[in-house]
């Protein structure tokens, strides 16, 4: 077997051609005025835009008003809420997770089920966001 000294012999010469080659180039000289737009953009991202989407508090009806105690929530709050209390409640499926046991509150909220699946929830949540 050779040496390794042997195997990488020209692999110096090569490194510092390559080194030489990529050697950096002196940076322009940034003067106080440049920085000026840069302050000014940075300015504009002080607003603090409205949240959307499943952040946005809706108003709700009332069956999940009772649930949850607000009038008005996010969905993504509401489904915390509703996962919390499955948790507290050990509602899920011991053999199987990904179902959910429904107690007299969430039937109220699930049509009157007796077991949904966790990614049910979601849709069976929506009919209870009232669009404005």
């Amino acid at each position: 077997m050779a040496h390794t000294s042997g195997l990488f012999r020209g692999c110096r010469a090569l490194y510092s051609a390559a080194k030489s080659a990529a050697a950096p180039s002196p940076k322009p000289n940034i003067s106080a005025s440049s920085n000026k737009p840069a302050a000014a953009a940075a300015g504009t991202k002080d607003k603090k835009s409205s949240p959307t989407g499943l952040l946005k508090a809706k108003p709700v009806s009332p069956t999940l008003r009772n649930f949850v105690g607000a009038s008005e929530i996010s969905r993504a709050e509401a489904l915390k809420k509703v996962w919390g209390y499955i948790k507290l409640h050990n509602l899920q499926n011991p053999s199987n997770k990904k179902e959910i046991f429904c107690d007299g509150k969430l039937k109220a909220l699930f049509n009157g089920k007796e077991k949904v699946g966790f990614l049910e929830i979601t849709k069976l949540l929506s009919p209870h966001f009232v669009n404005n």
